[in-house]
């Protein structure tokens, strides 16, 4: 049988939920890369965080990766988290995020991701996080 987020949510209290990607086949897409281990890395906008935002991610935290619909998909457990500009991402990061070809892909894809999802500046700070897998819901 499996979990309802609901009894996910009330085992682990501090989980929060959140989706990959800001479309349901990037979501689909993403969450194929991080069941199959390819993906242990991902960012966002360092100003999605904080005052009635999300919370910011904490090592050791486990967290809800939901599916588009929003049901879950998995848990993962933060093991890094780091501050830093979007211009000093750097290849081994890009490479943990495992969708990308190389660091110049990365640039032009979260380029566009931002922009798509408001704002993109080059000097914006980005929250970097590693994570492991610790159950899937699939």
């Amino acid at each position: 049988m499996s979990k309802t987020l609901q009894e996910i949510v009330d085992a682990n209290p501090q989980a929060e939920t959140f989706r990959f990607g800001d479309s349901p086949e990037l979501c689909a897409e993403i969450l194929a890369l991080v069941r199959s281990g390819t993906k242990t890395a991902t960012c966002e906008a360092a100003s999605a965080y904080g005052n009635g935002k999300d919370a910011w991610p904490e090592v050791g935290r486990r967290d809800v990766a939901l599916n588009w619909d929003g049901t879950p998909a998995v848990m993962i457990e933060t093991v890094e988290v780091r501050k830093r500009g979007f211009e000093d991402m750097d290849a081994e990061f890009v490479a943990a995020q495992g969708e990308f070809r190389d660091l110049a892909h990365w640039r032009a894809a979260y380029e566009a991701y931002f922009r798509r999802n408001g704002g993109f500046a080059p000097d914006m700070m980005l929250m970097c996080e590693r994570f492991c897998v610790v159950e899937d819901f699939g």
